[in-house]
């Protein structure tokens, strides 16, 4: 993995959660773009449906405080 990479993913980690999930949701929009994955598509947008499904509970957790 290139410095860069890893720079990448330390970033990530130091987002907050909500941050996390936006930004994974669109690093799998941008990837299924260029059609060179080997997932299907399928596979990636039950993934982001995944994402999107817990950050709408972690939303609504931190409403009901």
């Amino acid at each position: 993995m290139s410095a860069a990479s890893q720079q990448l993913l330390d970033s990530f980690d130091a987002l907050a959660e909500a941050d996390k999930h936006r930004v994974a949701v669109e690093i799998m929009r941008r990837f299924a773009a260029t059609g060179t994955g080997d997932l299907p598509e399928e596979a990636l947008v039950e993934a982001a449906d995944d994402l999107f499904l817990a950050l709408d509970a972690e939303e609504a957790r931190h409403a009901s405080r």
